[in-house]
């Protein structure tokens, strides 16, 4: 009798990449609509700011209009809020674009980079979908893999169609795809800094609190290196976002320094594969300390699991943004001279009317718009943490104790609205001290808050109809970011576009007034607040009605 040895297959290095290609076509499938959005959005951004009757557009033709502004872009605010001010001795569109918006459009590409990478990578083990594909043919790098080839194909869409746009409005063809690739390549570092963190942190918030923090450190170290020394000092290298700036587009350009944001994205994504090879499936290289055998009487339901699931993301949030706020506020100072700047461009003219006092309250009210859809950013992405909950199937094993339906959801909705108002009411109060900080004195404290009383209830109009949608609907839970996205078409481009008022009235924003300057009326005030009562009765309803997934 004898024994027949049975040989494994060896397996290769190809191995843990198997599956790759299919995941690429997956997460594109997956993530089209968003994509679609984001190209369009920051096309239109450039077009509205560049174009005929843009802001930028009297540069072109006014020599006052551009000594004025580039004087004003020279004081420490502006260069926190733009960039080292490459161009100022004669500051056409071109110099200005790059000077003024490489900043925002960067940070803002980095942002969708870091989400889109942590919802495929380490969101997707904390679910345990991962898990199931995995079970399969899938090699161990090929979440990883995948979810870089498509940040990268994002990215080269964002960039090509923003230099088409560039291009549009008359800019040098070199120049803008110089600027937007660059932007692109920046938000790719970030994206690979994310893919680190996601092997670091064990939870998909730990992991997108620390690559926001690297986000928020490097602009920081982008600010203070550039107001250290006239175009930036050896600080603001260590910035991706001062990389973009020191190509210096449309002045004297040089490529050079988009080879280090090649470098860097290389080094990391090299870090992200061997602590990726080094760790267990689901673990971090950080390990979670066991917490406490026994818990206070108080953190027993479901108000307490919601905290404990959401207060790490609410104070990354609150601190980063009200940060930028805070440098935010530090300009409103400046406002009056930024107008004088501009001259006779006629989108001030319209946005900007009166006394010096004025302009400033109605900039103000402009960024307290902006800081209020940070708010309603963070409700959505926080409500839909309970659909997260329901997919994974965590929330059946909730539901299958002593904890009715309505107690649950009620529980996740009473958390992610106080730390809604959280984000909203510091973001604004930051630029209030801010402005403080910086000598302004024609708006109180009280003013600031009343303003953030105002914007409230629009807040819980976007929390409601979020609940809502998920509560009824589950699978079109992407609703909600369309509405929040038709709120930031309005608020920028509404006049531009000539929209009518029956279509701005769909934004819960159009109905809130600029208190620094009016009342309120009272009836936009209940008009909202009973839509948002509404809203939370039909998501009740819904959610009692319906099968709980698992």
């Amino acid at each position: 009798m004898s024994a027949v040895a049975t040989v494994a297959p060896r397996r290769t290095a190809l191995a843990d990449f198997t599956g790759s290609g299919h995941l690429i076509w997956f997460m594109l499938r997956r993530d089209r609509i968003r994509i679609a959005v984001w190209t369009v959005v920051i096309a239109l951004l450039y077009l509205a700011s560049l174009a005929p009757g843009g802001e930028y557009a009297v540069l072109d033709d006014d020599p006052q209009a551009r000594a004025g502004r580039a004087a004003t872009l020279s004081s420490p605010a502006m260069i926190a809020m733009g960039g080292p001010g490459y161009g100022l001795d004669d500051y056409r569109r071109g110099p200005a674009a790059a000077n003024e918006l490489i900043l925002w459009v960067t940070i803002a590409l980095a942002a969708m980079t870091i989400l889109q990478v942590v919802r495929h990578t380490r969101a997707e083990e904390e679910s345990g979908r991962s898990e199931l594909m995995r079970a399969g043919v899938l090699g161990r790098h090929a979440p990883s893999v995948a979810v870089i080839v498509e940040v990268l194909l994002t990215n080269a869409l964002v960039a090509t169609a923003s230099t088409l746009a560039l291009v549009g409005v008359g800019l040098d063809p070199v120049d803008s795809a110089v600027m937007a690739f660059g932007i692109a390549l920046a938000a790719l570092v970030y994206g690979a800094v994310a893919l680190v963190t996601s092997q670091v942190s064990e939870s998909s918030g730990g992991a997108l609190g620390m690559a926001f923090g690297v986000l928020g450190v490097t602009y920081v170290a982008r600010v203070i290196g550039d107001i250290q020394e006239p175009h930036g000092s050896a600080l603001s290298w260590l910035s991706p976002i001062a990389w973009v700036h020191q190509t210096r587009v449309f002045v004297d350009t040089r490529i050079w320094p988009l080879g280090i944001a090649v470098v860097v994205a290389l080094a990391l994504l090299v870090v992200a594969a061997v602590l990726g090879s080094h760790r267990d499936f689901g673990a971090g290289m950080v390990k979670v300390r066991s917490g406490r055998a026994d818990a206070p009487a108080y953190l027993n339901g479901p108000v307490s699991l919601a905290w404990v699931r959401q207060w790490s993301a609410l104070a990354w949030t609150a601190v980063g943004l009200a940060l930028m706020w805070f440098a935010t506020g530090t300009i409103l100072t400046e406002v009056p001279n930024m107008l004088e700047a501009v001259g006779d461009n006629p989108l001030y003219d319209q946005l900007l009317k009166g006394s010096g006092d004025e302009m400033v309250k109605v900039f103000a009210a402009f960024i307290a718009a902006y800081s209020a859809l940070g708010a309603g950013a963070f409700a959505v992405v926080m409500m839909l943490r309970a659909k997260a909950e329901e997919d994974a199937t965590r929330a059946a094993l909730v539901l299958a104790k002593p904890v009715a339906r309505t107690r649950w959801l009620l529980a996740n909705l009473l958390v992610v609205a106080i730390g809604s108002m959280v984000v909203l009411f510091s973001g604004i109060w930051a630029m209030a001290l801010g402005g403080f900080a910086a000598g302004l004195d024609s708006i109180t404290f009280g003013d600031f808050t009343g303003l953030a009383l105002a914007y409230a209830p629009a807040i819980l109009v976007v929390l409601g109809f979020t609940v809502a949608v998920y509560s009824w609907v589950p699978r079109a839970s992407g609703a909600a970011w369309a509405l929040f996205g038709w709120m930031f078409l309005v608020l920028m481009f509404a006049d531009m576009l000539d929209l009518p008022d029956w279509l701005r009235g769909i934004s819960p924003f159009w109905w809130v007034k600029n208190t620094l300057s009016e009342t309120m009326p009272a009836s936009h005030t209940l008009g909202l607040l009973g839509v948002a009562v509404a809203l939370l009765l039909a998501a009740l309803v819904g959610f009692r009605r319906r099968d709980i997934h698992g």
